[in-house]
């Protein structure tokens, strides 16, 4: 497709930022795609090649050239084809008009005409779906759609979006009429069919420029950190920055930004929260906050025997597990240190499930073996591992007492740090184990995560790998089974290590 023309991706694109757009079309090498960017791109591929069947049997407008690419002028003459021969439905109909093209997920035939459904990726509930704002990308998307086919003749009966039903709940078989939620768009697209003559002008206009548009960051990046072109957006901004002050909205440091106040030196005329002052003062002064009665408090709630739990999960968009829902964090993977008394060995449990089979069944029976009810357990930012625990004491009700024993249990070693009784500039004002951890022990190459040999370095890639191994060879599987447990492994033990620093602090 010529850089100059316009789909239904750059429409929307334009309408977030002009600058986004203009960047996509011509320097796209500086687009960062991270592992959580490629899943949702496979996401978004996964759930429309499913959802082509939600309204029954369908023909297939799609084209592809010998290279693998689209042949777009082909799909066009196929859709005109299928609609001459009264299709009840067709999957990716191609339309263009003035260099304008869109590809409707599924065009269904009606009684006045046809019927656009958009599908994505994204979640909703049949009592919840969604506010105007949050609809809005949607919205921008499905009326560039309807003006599109209009212009080209195709009377538009209805506009529909279909997402992911997040309230359903998989039983033997996938119920593909349970599984997704279907919106009527009608009201939204209409309000924004007016708009939409005007912004395809003004993208166009974008478009061709030979320079990129000077658009500066700002309240239209509504999703910054989905953006790909986040970091090159940001490449100027001095470091720490007003955007690096704890859980400051992106739209609000945008604003501190371009009044001048930039840097945590100029900060002292806005107000911060406790925790940013406490940020703020430590950087500039380049002084560590120690409180040690704080520190001894919080180590007095724990107890022997101690354990330091972590669980990795993968988290299937189409649910595969009877009983699952779409996106629900599935474990497949726990590490577990423990010691049984003060001053005691500290030693290791681990599992990891089978790629492909549903692991939660086996995990949690040998959790419970190996977390005796009545003991003290930990975990960073527990939050992750209660709401695991609980899914799972649903899902099993005769382990349910001991998961729910250890879930009620768990200590959390996220508090020290994000209430700040230790903090040290280092942290950047992230209280995450990746960023606590290198701050506390910069110099000990055992706790670098980018040092562990393999693919697995986070929590994404382990996320990402996981379902893959079932299609490795042998020797693949061995080795990727080996990263996935390596980097489990160094996720409690630096809880360890937290623990035993901790304990150093407060002396």
């Amino acid at each position: 497709m010529p850089k100059k023309s316009l789909s239904k991706s750059k429409y929307v694109s334009y309408c977030q930022c002009a600058k986004q757009l203009w960047l996509n079309a011509y320097q796209p090498r500086l687009a960062v795609i991270d592992e959580m960017t490629q899943a949702r791109f496979e996401a978004g591929a996964e759930v429309g090649k499913l959802a082509k069947g939600f309204l029954g049997p369908y023909e297939e407008a799609t084209v592809v050239n010998a290279d693998g690419n689209l042949d777009y002028e082909a799909m066009i003459a196929r859709t005109q084809m299928l609609i001459k021969a009264k299709a009840e439905n067709i999957a990716e109909a191609a339309f263009s008009w003035q260099d304008n093209y869109c590809a409707v997920d599924i065009l269904h035939r009606t009684a006045e005409g046809y019927a656009i459904y958009e599908v994505k990726s994204s979640t909703a509930s049949v009592d919840d779906e969604g506010s105007p704002a949050e609809l809005e990308p949607y919205v921008q998307d499905i009326a560039y759609q309807r003006y599109v086919l209009t212009q080209c003749g195709i009377r538009v009966s209805g506009t529909f979006l279909m997402r992911l039903n997040k309230d359903y709940v998989r039983g033997k078989e996938l119920d593909i009429q349970q599984l997704f939620c279907v919106t009527d768009m009608r009201q939204l697209v209409e309000e924004h069919l007016p708009l939409v003559t005007a912004n395809i002008a003004e993208a166009k206009r974008t478009l061709a420029k030979d320079q990129e548009p000077d658009i500066l960051l700002g309240r239209h990046c509504k999703n910054p950190y989905e953006c790909a072109f986040m970091d090159y957006c940001m490449r100027n901004v001095p470091q720490p920055s007003v955007f690096d002050l704890y859980r400051i909205r992106f739209a609000s440091a945008a604003e501190n930004y371009y009044q001048g106040i930039d840097t945590f030196a100029k900060t002292r005329n806005i107000k911060l929260t406790d925790i940013q002052q406490m940020q703020v003062e430590c950087t500039l002064n380049g002084k560590d906050r120690v409180d040690k009665a704080a520190v001894r408090d919080f180590l007095s709630t724990l107890h022997y025997p101690l354990y330091f739990l972590d669980f990795e999960t993968q988290q299937m968009v189409v649910p595969e597990y009877e009983g699952s829902r779409p996106y629900q964090q599935i474990p497949f993977q726990y590490s577990l240190h423990y010691i049984e008394h003060e001053g005691g060995e500290l030693k290791h449990k681990e599992f990891l499930g089978i790629s492909g089979k549903d692991p939660r069944r086996a995990l949690a029976e040998q959790l419970v073996k190996d977390i005796p009810i009545g003991a003290c357990t930990t975990a960073y930012n527990k939050a992750f591992e209660c709401t695991r625990l609980k899914e799972l004491a649903a899902d099993f009700p005769d382990l349910a007492d001991h998961l729910l024993d250890i879930k009620e249990r768990i200590i959390d070693f996220l508090v020290p740090f994000q209430k700040g009784f230790y903090y040290r500039p280092a942290m950047g004002g992230s209280f995450s184990i990746k960023s606590v951890l290198p701050a506390l022990f910069p110099d000990d190459p055992s706790l670098d995560y980018h040092n562990l040999e393999g693919d697995v370095h986070n929590g994404s890639e382990a996320m990402h790998i996981y379902p893959k191994i079932q299609y490795m060879s042998p020797v693949d599987q061995a080795r990727t089974r080996k990263a996935l447990l390596e980097y489990c492994k160094l996720d409690t033990y630096a809880m360890v290590k937290v623990f035993w620093k901790l304990l150093e602090m407060s002396e």
